[in-house]
């Protein structure tokens, strides 16, 4: 029995550049026709160029590491990846320039196979991970390229370019530490960043969320009914402009428009289905709104349960529990909200979100929204939810 998280000894030089470490595992001449081990490299190290009669299979199971076959653009690879490298491909593997990368190499079909090693990767090809490549861009932590590249692969900033200084100030809080402050899943957060534009009337960056959410899987219908969701709160006249640019970005993905209908409510239904929604979020509160509305403003009230509520959350396409994140979201982005924010931070908790889905919230939204609005949000949510001692 032997074990695969030994370093084992020091690479072949000739073969590698930097500190890699190779801990053989299984060997051909133990029976299996299989050459298998652990290869450990560390920051900025890697393999030279070459190839592999019988193919190559690559498990990572620690770091962030790089990957590229000849002609095509290097990879990212990271823990969990396998990496299925195609017989006599040209090709090279190893660490990224912060993190180590360990992985276990298994050639198949040994008897059958020749490793022919070729010429050094080369500092201008190792460094060659973006193009075009850009100073800041060895500076970004593995894990802030990593959530970059999750949400818009292989996309090319020109903001890196103009300003290289800001991007890796921005990338390095927003795409690591911030992300890595809590455990919310991906589309989630996508959608309520995605949200928070509209409410900042960010319609630029609203654009890159919109790709965003496509690439991780999140539904058209999900993106419009965030957007339909706005209107009530933002108002259609900051909305509609957001309207027009995604349904450009849907026609441009080829996305069929209109959508499937998502309504639940006819004109004789909507009060009675708004009401019944509003009471589920709000509460009994709902009652004393109606009983102490004054007879000139009652009519608000009845718009609120029949057309916010009514025409708007009663839909198909997103559950309430996110609907709630959503309307947060809306809600401190356009700031001057607290009395409202207050509401749905109570409307959040009776659905299900505790304090620290909204805690989550919040913390996602910083790098989009700012720090004021956020800790104005902060303290309506100390006020109604306050850390239990």
């Amino acid at each position: 029995m032997t074990s695969f998280t030994e370093k084992g000894i020091a690479a072949a030089a000739a073969y590698f550049k930097g500190t890699v470490w190779v801990n053989m595992n299984v060997k051909p001449e133990e029976g299996y026709n299989i050459n298998m081990g652990t290869v450990t490299f560390e920051p900025k190290s890697r393999t030279n160029w070459h190839t592999h009669k019988s193919g190559q299979i690559l498990f990572v199971i620690e770091g962030i590491g790089y990957y590229q076959e000849k002609g095509k653009p290097i990879q990212l690879i990271q823990k969990g990846d396998v990496i299925k490298i195609p017989k006599n491909v040209e090709h090279w593997h190893g660490a990224s320039h912060n993190s180590l990368m360990r992985h276990i190499a298994l050639i198949p079909e040994f008897d059958k196979d020749k490793t022919e090693w070729l010429e050094v990767v080369s500092d201008v090809e190792y460094d060659g991970f973006k193009v075009p490549v850009y100073e800041v861009e060895n500076n970004l932590t593995p894990a802030a390229i990593m959530n970059h590249e999750e949400l818009w692969p292989n996309y090319v900033s020109k903001v890196k370019e103009t300003d290289p200084e800001l991007i890796e100030v921005f990338d390095n809080f927003a795409f690591d530490e911030v992300i890595n402050h809590d455990a919310m899943e991906t589309k989630t957060r996508v959608l309520l960043i995605m949200a928070s534009t509209i409410g900042s009337q960010a319609l630029i960056e609203y654009k890159m969320f919109v790709n965003a959410a496509l690439n991780v899987g999140i539904s058209p219908t999900a993106i419009k009914e965030v957007l339909y969701q706005a209107v009530p709160y933002v108002g259609i006249s900051k909305v509609i402009d957001f309207i027009n640019a995604t349904n450009e970005i849907f026609i441009e993905r080829n996305i069929s428009l209109p959508l499937e209908s998502q309504s639940t409510t006819t004109a004789e239904t909507r009060m009675e289905k708004g009401l019944a929604k509003q009471k589920e979020i709000i509460g009994n509160r709902v009652e004393d709104m109606y009983k102490n509305a004054p007879k000139d403003l009652l009519h608000i009230q009845q718009y609120l349960s029949a057309n916010c509520f009514g025409d708007y959350i009663t839909r198909n396409g997103l559950d309430v529990k996110t609907r709630e994140m959503v309307t947060l979201s809306f809600l401190i982005a356009m700031g001057g909200t607290e009395s409202q924010i207050k509401g749905h931070i109570q409307g959040n908790a009776n659905v299900g979100n505790d304090r620290q889905t909204i805690i989550n919230l919040m913390t996602q939204l910083i790098p989009y929204v700012g720090y004021p609005r956020t800790l104005n949000a902060i303290t309506c949510l100390n006020e109604v939810l306050p850390l239990k001692k």
